[in-house]
């Protein structure tokens, strides 16, 4: 039996916050989280692998459902060793497991993509696949973002269909404007499908927002970012997150995407189980000295965010899950409710119900890192993947 017991840290299960603690994992799931006290008077096999955290966080790991590449291989490469590439670097910043997110392209260059990360999942040397996440491509031409207008698709259930099939049902999470005509029926054969459809890149009214709930759309893309604002005369897109409790949303909390004082205000007004950590990082993430490329054109980083270079417009986010962490509870938001939102949520959300948590029984997907938010260890199914201990 693999055993490995952690102690003398602070854990966050997912729920509450626990120092001077302990936890046990066995055969690759969390066998039990107790006392430092408790561990001073346990019995251990001598093949247990047996660590001082010296205080450090343990958490559960750390899960980005909305990620396009980084350190130099993303999804727009379109190859499965770009795929199991990204799954090695991301457990130095404490992820175990992930949604390759997916931009809209020609439907042969999409097909292929979704196929790659198909082919890569099983043969991760990191961070788990969770599935794919398709941004797009039926997503509204007035709220593009950086997505190119000639891939933007009004909804077609025949290329739906094909989509799904090429995925071979690995599609998690899928991003849709509700205003779109045929969404509806979109929406109830992703349900169907166990698809999370997430509202993004939208131009949807306040009446449109609450349709698309009505057909099981839920979850929203990139808070703020890429829908239409909220309004004394009609709330929108953000409005209708806003009111809606049942409403969850992912946020990019790198300080420019979005104003720290609007993460604080989304707090105020919604559950924090329904707000979503994200990256959005892009493929030249943490990639140093050498020409900067994203979805086939090149950008340039400032001030942390990554621009088009031929128009400037923001392309996404070079951040990483920890540093997401650690500027969330910049804000001063308790660290419990930073990693609850990157982990325990998104696996809820999506419906990952053995992931998230340190609770026994679950997955043991375990992140360690310090008070200065450095990642010492990244844990994978009771597996090191990274280990400063």
């Amino acid at each position: 039996m693999n055993s490995l017991c952690l102690h003398n840290g602070t854990i966050i299960t997912g729920y509450t916050l626990m120092e001077n603690c302990a936890v046990l994992i066995e055969d690759g799931k969390i066998a039990d989280v107790f006392s430092e006290r408790r561990f001073a008077q346990k019995s251990f096999s001598p093949s247990t692998l047996i660590y001082d955290v010296d205080g450090a966080f343990i958490t559960p790991g750390f899960i980005d459902e909305h990620i396009h590449g980084l350190c130099g291989f993303g999804t727009d490469d379109r190859t499965p060793e770009a795929i199991v590439e990204m799954s090695r670097h991301l457990v130095q910043y404490g992820v175990t497991a992930f949604c390759p997110t997916i931009y809209p392209q020609t439907t042969e260059d999409m097909l292929t993509t979704i196929r790659a990360v198909v082919q890569a999942m099983g043969k991760e040397s990191g961070a788990k696949i969770m599935g794919i996440h398709l941004e797009g491509p039926f997503v509204s031409p007035e709220k593009l973002g950086v997505q190119r207008p000639e891939f933007i698709k009004p909804v077609d259930m025949e290329l739906m269909e094909e989509l799904y099939q090429a995925a071979e049902g690995h599609i998690v999470n899928m991003t849709v404007a509700p205003e779109l005509k045929g969404m509806r029926e979109l929406a109830l054969y992703a349900v169907s499908k166990g698809i999370t459809l997430q509202a993004g890149h939208t131009n949807a009214t306040y009446e449109n927002m609450v349709e698309g709930m009505q057909a099981g759309i839920l979850h929203s893309t990139h808070m703020f970012n890429a829908m239409s604002s909220l309004h004394h005369r009609d709330p929108n897109a953000v409005g209708a997150v806003l009111i809606y409790p049942e409403m969850a949303c992912e946020i990019i909390a790198d300080g420019h995407h979005v104003h720290p004082d609007l993460v604080k205000l989304l707090l105020r007004d919604k559950p924090v189980s329904k707000i979503v950590l994200v990256t959005d990082a892009l493929k030249p993430t943490e990639q140093k000295n050498c020409p900067l490329f994203a979805n086939h054109e090149e950008v340039y980083l400032a001030d942390g965010i990554f621009h088009r270079k031929s128009d400037d417009v923001i392309a996404g986010s070079s951040l990483t899950m920890i540093k997401g962490v650690r500027n969330l509870v910049s804000y001063d938001i308790p660290v419990e409710q930073a990693v609850k939102m990157a982990s325990s949520n998104p696996a809820r959300i999506l419906g990952f119900t053995k992931k998230g948590s340190l609770v026994p029984g679950y997955d043991a997907d375990v992140t360690v890192f310090d008070k200065q938010f450095n990642v010492l260890a990244t844990v994978i199914g009771g597996e090191f993947k990274k280990n400063l201990l």
